[in-house]
């Protein structure tokens, strides 16, 4: 058992954690609006999915909007006070990352972060697959206080990233875990862990939850994203979770 794979779950809602849990995942990172990448989810999100989980540890993403990573002071303000509610929730961890106009890591701010959330662990996401270069980024990072990485190796899906990931977590050591993240599949996670030597891995081993609606008005879309029905949704599946591990 201990060299057990490490399996983080990507979850969109409370229900999705209860699943992750039962499916045998160790972490789930909880995130609203998935369609953007993931947002900071509500207190009633958070609260609920620790009161439906008894034994996985949960992770917030520490994100105000969709869209790139350089921040406001009105939307740093934000990340504390979620990071704060975070705290207040006795959270395993948080998520977060921070760019500057450059591309770089905002190293100031992410210090900030990271005393901010201390005792939680903290996750630099990827934000890190946009930075300029990836190594200076991680060495950063390291010197910021984060405990892990994710990363998709700075391309479309871990698959195509995996030469960069696998110099990552060479380059990394035992001073932070890389974690692959971004199209990580029940049919390619051991080739992710055979070609890079990384030991957790992040996916969100989803299916499709059909709305049990009868009467239905589908000519009224509720947001600009955009979607195949308002009455479709995903969920995190718990036999799908199991083939990963």
């Amino acid at each position: 058992m201990q060299n057990r794979r490490i399996i983080e779950i990507c979850a969109n809602s409370a229900q999705s954690c209860a699943e992750a849990e039962a499916g045998g995942a160790t972490r789930v990172e909880l995130c609203a609006a998935i369609p953007e990448g993931g947002t900071t989810p509500s207190y009633g999100e958070i609260k609920t999915a620790q009161d439906l989980t008894s034994n996985i540890d949960i992770n917030i993403i520490i994100r105000p909007r969709g869209g790139d990573f350089l921040y406001t002071p009105a939307e740093i303000q934000s990340m504390l006070y979620d990071i704060e509610m975070a705290k207040q929730l006795n959270v395993h961890g948080v998520v977060v990352g921070c760019l500057t106009k450059e591309g770089e890591v905002d190293l100031e701010l992410l210090k900030r972060l990271v005393q901010a959330a201390k005792p939680l662990s903290v996750t630099f996401h990827r934000a890190f697959d946009v930075c300029k270069d990836p190594f200076v980024a991680l060495e950063q990072i390291i010197e910021a206080g984060c405990d892990r990485i994710l990363t998709s190796g700075q391309q479309a899906d871990a698959v195509a990233g995996i030469p960069l990931i696998a110099q990552l977590v060479e380059k990394a050591g035992d001073r932070i875990i890389i974690m692959p993240g971004c199209g990580v599949r029940e049919n390619n996670i051991a080739k992710i862990e055979a070609e890079t030597g990384a030991k957790e891995f992040h996916t969100s081993a989803r299916e499709m939850v059909y709305s049990k609606m009868e009467y239905r008005n589908e000519n009224v879309p509720m947001g600009s994203s955009v979607v195949t029905s308002e009455f479709e949704t995903v969920q995190t599946d718990r036999k799908k979770v199991a083939l990963y591990l």
